[in-house]
């Protein structure tokens, strides 16, 4: 599909959360390049404006920042209201973070906060949008997931089960709306290059097969058309099914003996 087709079917402006940094940034790079116009997403105003301002200059495309905090219960309505008169062929859910450790040494309100980001944006942000696609009789869903979706990670509890809501949600909503012309991808990152994984005290270095951010985004783009469910990194991709093919208890005592060196 050529940037035109793209358009004609995802544009004319696309959502993008989490657009602050990472894979949400990559993102609002790749589209806007496109021609898409944007409304971009994130807590961080001021990146968000620097971004805008950028990327204007450069594509020549509209683009709106839109601060909201993602863990407030009010999130999605403002996301809704803010968007209102724009035709939003793209949802692109992408924000969310995790947390690494021992569960019980997680803090529980960032837990919650975490439920809200990962679980209960994507949830209602796609409840809203469905309608305004359907409408429109066209359009996309993008969920960014991860690989720990695809089975419960120890020391990435948490978090690994809040992506695989995502991951099912994706799921669902990808054979409910092929009807009706719009597509749905989940896209599970394998290791991205990111501000997220440095907040979680990840060094990236020890980690095989880091791979930008903008090429994850790329590739995602590439393939929403290919759901439900897009496995950005071939080596994250071959690692699970290996693990999958295992017995369960074994496959999880790997990981956790893995994750505790």
């Amino acid at each position: 599909m050529d940037n035109v087709d793209f358009k004609d079917k995802y544009g004319p402006v696309a959502l993008v959360t989490g657009a602050s940094s990472g894979i949400g940034k990559a993102f609002a790079d790749v589209l806007a390049a496109m021609g898409l116009d944007l409304v971009l997403v994130a807590r961080r105003l001021d990146r968000l404006e620097k971004s805008a301002a950028k990327l204007s200059q450069e594509h020549g495309v509209q683009v709106r920042s839109v601060q909201i905090d993602l863990s407030a219960p009010t999130a999605t309505q403002q996301m809704l209201d803010a968007t209102g008169a724009l035709e939003i062929g793209l949802v692109v859910s992408n924000a969310g973070f995790g947390m690494k450790g021992a569960h019980a040494d997680n803090d529980p309100q960032a837990m919650a906060e975490m439920l809200m980001v990962n679980c209960h944006v994507p949830m209602q942000l796609a409840h809203g949008f469905i309608p305004r696609l359907r409408r429109r009789g066209r359009g996309g869903i993008i969920f960014t997931s991860s690989v720990e979706a695809l089975m419960g990670c120890p020391y990435s509890a948490a978090y690994s089960a809040s992506k695989a809501l995502v991951k099912s949600l994706g799921e669902g909503l990808w054979a409910e709306l092929q009807p009706d012309g719009i597509d749905v991808l989940t896209l599970c990152p394998g290791a991205t290059e990111s501000e997220a994984a440095a907040n979680q005290g990840i060094d990236m270095s020890t980690l095989p097969e880091v791979m930008s951010a903008e090429e994850v985004a790329r590739l995602t783009l590439e393939n929403l058309a290919n759901g439900p469910v897009f496995i950005s990194s071939e080596y994250y991709r071959a690692t699970f099914e290996t693990l999958l093919a295992m017995p369960r208890r074994d496959a999880l005592m790997a990981m956790a003996g893995q994750m505790r060196r």
